[in-house]
């Protein structure tokens, strides 16, 4: 038996929350320098718009930043900022501002050798603090002459990474680390009192940090705009050759962590911050197949959609495979973080993320399926996706039905904006839709077979090095599915019923038709065309002929 569909209301929740791309995660900085990297760039912020972007290595010995030397036996410092400029220049001309983060630390000042990932960023206090503040100080005094005051108080300046990790910060030092945060924020703050700084930007399961946080800044007022945390939830790496395998919790447990600052800082001085997820995905692997599959997608499809209730905001990790954590890629899909592959080959997570950037200004309805939005022009728009629950979940279904009963909201409207002003929602601010009009209707679907360059890659024979032509055949098979349909109104609505396959992200636009006057069409006379898909023009309506369908899933 089929399920009622679920009745959308035509007054707005409220908006959507855009949390979800203020900001996206990259490779350490010094890759921005690359061609490839700046391409996929350009084309993340032209399908997606990201606002803000955050990479490690700011300060790491391949930016070029810190130049100790000896002159007349005195030791100088100069600092070098060539690179810092080339890359922060790249980012603002794509329209995407700098989330700094402040590591690693440059190995001259550096008071030990540990290093974290095949690029060897330093992952020790420094040797002397004065020489890190005046490091700071003069990065921080840089930035401002070059892109102003007012530019540089917009960019969230954070203090390190991960330091509740031994990989990150030697020896897991807790109060080491809290020293590193007062000398940073208290330098920061020193050059002008209204730029951001932040932190701890602890890794998942590490929530006993927070109240050791909140009582040292608050006992010692530190300075302290915003907090940080990064959230995943996969299980050990189970490796294999160039690669990992992993469990995966549920998708909730995502949102349970976006969460958890809020929880843990209840009742403290820090309770009203605002919170940033500085990174997030299903795995926190660059080497594992997961980020490169629909069930990514529909994985993180409800975390999208609900996020942006519970933090300011949440940054994938990352856009693009131009990644070296593990080293250089051997294979083109490599299980790599970024929604996309080297050479601009889109996954099937960015097309999620690009379909988010079409959803409408206003939500009408959000369910465990589904999330319903509206423009003030009544564009109505709609993602839907196959629930899926991480390892221990049941496995998904071949097809998951989707049946929304959507109201129909014509442009033109009568003045006010969406909802109307005074609260008397769409009714007060469209015209109505007669119940012979139809609505125009564009579905994209992107599933195992459909918009998915990683099964197109499988079945080409898994190319580490596809060739141009291979390139540009991957590019046109990652194209999401298309299909267009005239559905009728009936009683001021629209049923849309969707069935979608296995792990499916399906993204519909709705618009309403307002048909022009073609005297004597008839498109019954056309040879080829079925007569029960058509409907004349009828006499004295003004109505051009019309396809309608309806009744099935499609």
């Amino acid at each position: 038996m089929s399920t009622a569909p679920v009745v959308v209301p035509a007054e707005p929740l409220g908006p959507l929350p855009d949390a979800w791309r203020t900001c996206v995660g990259t490779g350490r900085l010094n890759l921005a320098l690359r061609a490839d990297y700046r391409e996929s760039l350009a084309t993340v912020q032209r399908d997606i718009g990201f606002r803000y972007i955050r990479g490690h290595g700011l300060l790491s010995d391949d930016m070029g930043v810190y130049r100790p030397y000896d002159h007349d036996g005195e030791r100088r410092v100069r600092y070098g900022f060539s690179y810092v400029d080339q890359v922060h220049d790249t980012f603002l001309q794509l329209g995407v501002r700098p989330f700094v983060e402040l590591g690693f630390m440059p190995t001259a000042l550096a008071s030990g050798d540990q290093t974290v990932f095949w690029w060897k960023g330093n992952v020790t206090p420094p040797s002397s603090y004065d020489e890190w503040t005046a490091l700071v100080t003069g990065l921080v005094r840089h930035l401002i002459d070059r892109y102003g005051i007012d530019e540089v108080r917009t960019w969230p300046i954070e203090v390190w990474n991960e330091p509740n990790l031994v990989n990150f910060w030697q020896g897991a030092d807790q109060a080491e680390y809290l020293r590193l945060y007062e000398a940073t924020a208290r330098a920061i703050k020193d050059v002008d009192a209204s730029l951001q700084v932040g932190g701890p930007a602890i890794s998942p399961g590490a929530d006993e940090w927070w109240a050791p946080f909140a009582e040292f800044v608050t006992s010692r007022d530190v300075p302290v705009d915003f907090v940080s945390r990064h959230a995943y939830t996969s299980g050990p790496a189970q490796h294999v050759p160039f690669g990992v395998y992993q469990t995966l919790a549920a998708p909730q447990t995502l949102l349970d962590q976006f969460g958890a600052p809020r929880r843990h800082l209840a009742g403290t001085k820090l309770a009203d911050l605002p919170v940033h997820i500085t990174e997030f995905n299903t795995s926190y692997r660059p080497d594992n197949p997961v980020h490169d599959t629909a069930y990514n997608a529909a994985y993180l499809a409800p975390v999208l959609a609900g996020g942006g209730d519970l933090v300011d905001s949440f940054s994938y990790w990352t856009f693009a495979d131009v990644f070296e954590e593990e080293g250089v890629p051997t294979s083109l899909f490599h299980g790599g973080f970024g929604l996309l592959t080297h050479r601009q080959v889109p996954k099937p997570t960015y097309h999620l993320y690009a379909f988010m950037a079409r959803m409408g200004r206003h939500v009408l309805a959000r369910g465990d399926d589904h999330l319903v939005c509206a423009d003030d022009d009544g564009r109505v728009t709609v993602l839907a996706w196959q629930p899926v629950g991480g390892t221990e979940g049941p496995a998904a279904d071949e097809r998951h039905t989707v049946r929304l009963s959507l109201p129909v909201l014509p442009g033109g409207r009568r003045g006010g904006s969406f909802g109307g002003s005074s609260g008397a929602g769409c009714g007060a601010g469209f015209v109505a839709a007669d119940d012979d009009a139809t609505v125009f209707v564009v579905r994209e679907r992107v599933n195992e077979q459909d918009g998915n360059a990683f099964a197109a890659w499988r079945e080409l024979g898994r190319p580490a090095s596809p060739t141009e032509r291979d390139l540009d055949l991957l590019r046109d098979l990652a194209r999401p599915a298309t299909s267009h349909a005239a559905l009728p109104v009936a009683g001021g609505r629209v049923q849309l019923d969707l069935e979608l396959a296995q792990h499916e992200v399906t993204f519909v636009e709705v618009r309403a038709v307002r048909p022009d006057r073609h005297d004597g069409l008839d498109d019954r006379r056309l040879l080829g065309v079925s007569d029960d898909r058509l409907v004349a023009d009828p006499p004295g309506r003004g109505r051009a002929a019309r396809l309608v369908t309806g009744g099935t899933a499609w």
